[in-house]
């Protein structure tokens, strides 16, 4: 049983190193969510502001890894064109870009008044 449950881990790493070594928005994102991250070491974040932040990065990086796996099968059951497929990866490509720009206005609303504070 054990045994199992820490195989599903190994699982995980797997699809972690796909996702990393096939999709540069994932990677964008990752070294996104380390710069991110070192802001908010830099900046003493609150806890809370560490909680938004921490569980911003997993949305979007989450949000990213199920787009990449809907694509994947998309394609395995349609490898040629269809309207349908073509709207599923829309709208699978729409929920990143949403949890993207959930992340930048909050990032935005986070560093944003810290960094000009530091610069004036």
């Amino acid at each position: 049983m054990l045994y199992k449950k820490l195989r599903s881990f190994g699982y995980a790493f797997t699809g972690l190193k796909i996702a990393w070594r096939e999709e540069f928005n994932f990677r964008f994102e990752a070294v996104s969510a380390v710069a991110a991250l070192l802001l908010s070491w830099y900046f003493h974040l609150s806890a809370v502001g560490w909680v938004v932040v921490v569980m911003l990065i997993g949305l979007v990086l989450m949000a990213e890894i199920f787009n990449t796996a809907l694509e994947e099968l998309c394609d395995k059951f349609q490898p040629t064109h269809d309207p349908h497929i073509a709207k599923i990866k829309d709208l699978g490509a729409a929920a990143s870009f949403v949890a993207n720009i959930a992340a930048l206005i909050a990032g935005c609303i986070i560093f944003v008044p810290r960094i000009l504070s530091m610069l004036l």
